[in-house]
C-alpha cells in the first residue's frame, strides 16, 4: 500500500542534516535547502579544519564547493509550507497524544512506542522502524518482556542466595571475632597471672637467698672473730711469758734465778684451730644451677618460642632432631655484631706454668703447638696439665670480654674454666674441659661441634671455621662462641651463674696449633705491648693470621699438622 500524500510531503520537508522538519529553512546557490542552524554548524566545522587541509565550503547533499561562504537568506515560501505541515501534523496526532502518556511516545518523533529494537536496546515507534531500525532485529514488547523477566528473576534468585551467604559469613566472622577476643583475653590473663607469680617467686627467692648468704656470712665472720679473739688473748699471754722469761734470763744471780724459775711455768700449747672455710658457691650450688636453667629458658628458649616462625624455604616443614640434639643457628650480620664485639676485645697470652709438656709455646706465649711426641724443654714447676691443655694468664670476674683465636685444624677445644680445673686426666677422656660444673668448652670435631658442660655434650651442626671468637659477659652469665667467616656466625651460647674468676683454656690434639689473635689498642692483656728484646716477628710469628677468615676442610689437618 502506497504511503499517503501527507507522508511524502513530510519527507520532502525534512532537513538532511538533523532529519527533522525545517527550522528557519535557507536555500544554497546549488538549490538544496537546510536549517539555517544546521548548515551554519556544518560550515563552522569545515573552518576548523587543520592547517594544510583544503579550505572551502561544500553542500552536504551534492558536495558542490564554494570559495566564499554563501550569504544565507530565509526561504519564506518553504518556511510557510513547513509551518502548515507542522500544524497539520499536530492536529492529526493531537487526539492520540491526549490519550497516550508522554513516557509512551517516541522522544524524537512523538509517535507511540510500539516495538523493541534488540540491536539498539530501546523501544521504537513506526517512524524509527522505517528510518533508523529498518535492518535491525525488532520484536514485540510481550516477547522481549518474557525474556528479560526470566533473566531478572534468575538474577534476583542468585542475589538472594549471595545475600544469605554473605550474612552467614559475616555472622561467622563476628562469632570468630568474639571467640578470638575471649580466648586471647583469657590466655593473656593466665599468662599475666603466671608471670606475676613467677616474679613474686623470683623476688621471694632472691630475698631469701640474699638473706641466707648474709646469714652464712655473719656466722662465718662470727667464727673468724672468735678465733681472732682467742688468738689475741693467747698472744697477750705469750707476750707476758716472753717478757718474764727474758727478764729472768737476764738475772746474774744464780740463787734468784733458781728461786723464780718454778714461778714461771711453761706456756700451755694452744689447741689447733679448725680451718675456717667459707664456700658460698658450694652452699648455694643447687640455687645457682636452677638460676642457670631459668636464665637459659628466659633468655634463649622463651624468646625463640614466642617469635614468629620463618617459613621453611624447602617446603618440608620442621625437621625433628635425633639424639644427640642438633642445634642449627642462623647467621648474624658481621657489620653489626662483630663490630660491637670488637669493642671489648682482649689480647691474651698463654700461661707456661700450666702448659702440658708436649705443648710448645712461642716466645710471646701467643701460639701453642702440640708436637708429635716431642717433649718441650720447660722447667717442671707449677701446676702443669697432664692432658694436652693450657690456661691463659688473664682471668675475668666482671664485665664483658671478647677474644679471637685461629686454629690450624679440627680436634681442638676452647673454653673457660675456674682456676680449680683438675690438672690430672679424667678417666675415659683425653681432656677435662667441660666435664665438671666449673668449666665450659666447645670442641671442634671433623664434622660438627660439641658443647661440653658437666660431662654432657650438645651436638651442633655448623660450618667449621678456622677463626673463632669467644664472648664472655660475666655479669649476665653468658658465654658465646662465634665462627668468623664472611659473616659472623653464632655457634653456641652457655647460660650460667659464674662465682669465680674465669680463665680461657685450650686443648690441642697432636699436630694442632692455636694462635691468640692480637688487636692493637685492646685492653686487659699483657700482649698489648712487646716484651723487651723481642721483635714483632719473634714474639708474634703469626701476626695478621687472626684477621684471615675461612672454613676448615678435611685436608686442613694434613696441611697444618706439620
Amino acid at each position: 500500500m502506497a504511503p499517503p500524500v501527507s507522508e511524502k510531503l513530510e519527507e520532502k520537508l525534512v532537513c538532511s542534516i538533523c532529519l527533522e522538519l525545517f527550522r528557519v529553512p535557507v536555500t544554497l546557490p546549488c538549490g538544496h535547502n537546510f536549517c539555517k542552524h544546521c548548515i551554519g554548524g556544518h560550515w563552522h566545522k569545515q573552518e576548523q579544519a587543520p592547517a594544510g587541509a583544503e579550505k572551502g565550503y561544500t553542500c552536504p547533499d551534492c558536495r558542490r564547493g564554494f570559495q566564499q561562504r554563501p550569504a544565507l537568506e530565509k526561504n519564506v515560501t518553504l518556511c510557510g509550507v513547513v509551518e502548515l505541515a507542522r500544524d497539520g501534523k499536530a492536529r492529526v496526532s493531537g487526539t492520540e497524544r491526549c490519550e497516550v502518556a508522554s513516557s509512551e511516545l517516541c522522544p524524537q518523533h512523538g509517535r507511540p512506542l510500539e516495538l523493541y529494537c534488540e540491536d539498539e536496546r530501546r523501544c521504537i515507534c513506526c517512524v524509527c522502524t522505517v528510518r533508523r531500525c529498518q535492518q535491525h532485529r525488532r520484536v514485540l514488547f510481550e516477547e522481549e518482556r518474557s525474556k528479560k523477566q526470566a533473566l531478572l528473576e534468575e538474577s534476583l534468585e542468585k542475589a538472594l542466595e549471595e545475600l544469605e551467604r554473605i550474612k552467614r559469613a559475616m555472622q561467622e566472622l563476628e562469632e570468630r571475632t568474639h571467640s578470638i577476643k575471649d580466648s586471647s583475653e583469657g590466655l593473656k590473663s593466665v599468662i599475666l597471672s603466671k608471670f606475676a607469680l613467677l616474679r613474686k617467686a623470683l623476688e621471694d627467692s632472691q630475698w631469701w637467698t640474699v638473706a641466707r648468704i648474709e646469714q652464712e656470712q655473719a656466722v662465718a665472720l662470727g667464727r673468724v672473730e672468735e678465733d681472732w679473739s682467742l688468738l689475741k688473748d693467747r698472744l697477750d699471754v705469750l707476750s707476758q711469758h716472753q717478757e718474764r722469761a727474758q727478764h729472768l734470763l737476764a738475772c746474774p744471780d744464780h740463787r734468784t734465778f733458781l728461786q723464780e724459775f718454778p714461778l714461771l711455768p711453761p706456756p700451755e700449747s694452744l689447741e689447733a684451730l679448725l680451718p675456717m672455710e667459707f664456700d658460698a658457691a658450694s652452699v648455694f650450688k643447687p640455687i645457682t644451677e636452677i638460676l642457670a636453667v631459668i636464665s637459659r629458658l628466659l633468655l634463649e628458649d622463651l624468646p625463640g618460642s614466642v617469635a614468629p616462625k620463618a617459613p621453611d624455604p624447602m617446603g618440608q616443614g620442621t625437621v625433628q632432631p635425633e639424639e644427640p640434639a642438633v642445634k642449627v643457628v642462623a647467621p648474624v650480620p658481621e657489620c653489626k655484631l662483630r663490630a660491637e664485639l670488637l669493642k671489648d676485645h682482649r689480647n691474651l697470652t698463654f700461661d707456661p706454668e700450666t702448659a702440658n709438656k708436649y705443648l710448645e709455646l712461642s716466645k710471646g706465649n701467643r701460639k701453642a703447638k702440640h708436637g708429635r711426641g716431642t717433649v718441650c724443654r720447660r722447667q717442671e714447676q707449677g701446676p702443669h696439665f697432664v692432658p694436652w691443655q693450657v690456661l691463659c694468664t688473664q682471668s675475668y670476674s666482671q664485665g664483658h670480654h671478647y677474644w679471637e683465636v685461629r686454629i690450624s685444624s679440627h680436634s681442638v677445644i676452647l673454653g673457660v674454666t675456674y682456676r680449680s680445673l683438675p690438672r690430672e686426666r679424667q678417666q675415659g677422656h683425653k681432656f677435662n674441659i667441660g666435664l665438671d660444673g666449673g668449666s665450659w668448652g666447645l670442641q671442634v670435631r671433623e664434622d660438627c661441634y660439641l658443647a661440653w658442660h658437666k660431662g654432657r655434650a650438645e651436638k651442633i651442626q655448623e660450618l667449621l671455621y678456622k677463626n673463632l671468637g669467644v664472648s664472655l659477659d660475666y655479669g649476665k652469665g653468658l658465654l658465646s662462641f662465634y665462627g668468623l667467616g664472611e659473616r659472623t656466625q653464632l655457634i653456641h651460647s652457655f647460660h650460667s651463674i659464674f662465682t669465680e674468676p674465669l680463665y680461657p683454656v685450650f686443648w690441642l690434639c697432636e699436630g694442632r696449633a692455636v694462635t691468640l689473635c692480637l688487636r692493637e689498642g685492646a685492653g686487659a692483656g699483657a700482649a698489648a705491648e712487646l716484651p723487651p728484646g723481642l721483635s714483632q716477628a719473634e714474639w708474634d710469628p703469626d701476626a695478621g693470621a687472626g684477621v684471615e677468615c675461612g672454613v676448615l676442610t678435611r685436608n686442613d689437618e694434613d696441611r697444618h699438622a706439620n
